[in-house]
């Protein structure tokens, strides 16, 4: 199994002004991922980026150290937690600053970026800056083929995100819109699927926004479709509270208790 929004390392605690959202426990992180590899998980997709609190040695070690495979993430994240050289840097500059990641390595640790992601949009419009990074990563795209993960606001704006990348010829096949379950609206997930985009049901747990039981429901219905193949999961920690040890839902929510109460709604084993 894959989990394809994750975040080992997160330090947006600055501008939320609360230190649960700096994830640096590293003994709590570790013994939840070996819990993760025991239950079968192979890969986590780390989605923190520039100005999110990167560290990629530590999340290389403590991967490593959990016997999992991580991928690592360039590019930036959504206002209001971008670094200065958002504003300052023209598009094509943003673009050079992920193909460097990409290609040759992030932040001089010689471990390259494999995606560009989780680049963000607001809840109610997409800003100038925000849709400046788009446009960086529609290019970067272009001259690479690496995948593009988004972050959308609760689930809104993937259509205009996605009319911004289409702008670069952007293999929607290789795009995923994350945090699509807090949307709450299938009719919106269906559209989003026609366009051959993939979508992600990534904060599974996290009850406070949408149930689990709706998520099951949601996500039975689109692979009665055929829709399993474009959808991807994940439970998306971001703060010490989600831990399991500190009373949270933990990382071990998907594999070891989700995934039940998928087969237990029907959901064929083919589309788990």
């Amino acid at each position: 199994m894959i989990y394809a929004h994750e975040h080992i390392t997160i330090d947006l605690s600055g501008v939320k002004e609360d230190r649960d959202c700096r994830l640096d426990d590293r003994e709590t992180v570790l013994k939840e991922l070996k819990a993760l590899e025991n239950l079968g998980v192979g890969f986590v997709v780390d989605q923190t980026n520039r100005g999110m609190g990167r560290d990629t040695l530590y999340a290389q070690s403590v991967a490593d150290e959990a016997g999992l495979g991580v991928l690592h993430a360039t590019g930036y994240y959504k206002e209001p937690f971008l670094p200065d050289e958002c504003y300052i840097l023209t598009e094509e500059d943003l673009c050079k600053v992920m193909l460097d990641e990409l290609l040759v390595g992030v932040d001089q640790t010689g471990i390259r970026a494999s995606f560009i992601g989780e680049i963000g949009t607001s809840g109610d419009c997409v800003r100038p800056v925000e849709e400046k990074i788009f446009r960086a990563a529609g290019r970067a795209h272009a001259e690479t083929g690496c995948p593009i993960c988004t972050h959308t606001t609760l689930g809104a704006l993937g259509m205009e995100q996605l009319a911004i990348l289409r702008e670069y010829c952007v293999d929607l096949s290789k795009v995923v819109l994350s945090h699509i379950d807090l949307s709450g609206d299938v009719d919106y997930m269906f559209r989003l699927l026609e366009t051959g985009v993939n979508i992600a049901f990534d904060t599974v747990g996290k009850e406070n926004y949408q149930s689990d039981s709706d998520r099951v429901a949601w996500l039975t219905e689109l692979c009665r479709k055929g829709y399993a193949g474009q959808i991807v999961m994940s439970v998306d920690i971001t703060r010490k509270s989600h831990y399991k040890g500190n009373g949270g839902h933990g990382y071990a929510h998907l594999a070891e208790t989700f995934i039940r109460l998928l087969r237990d709604a029907g959901c064929e084993a083919r589309d788990i």
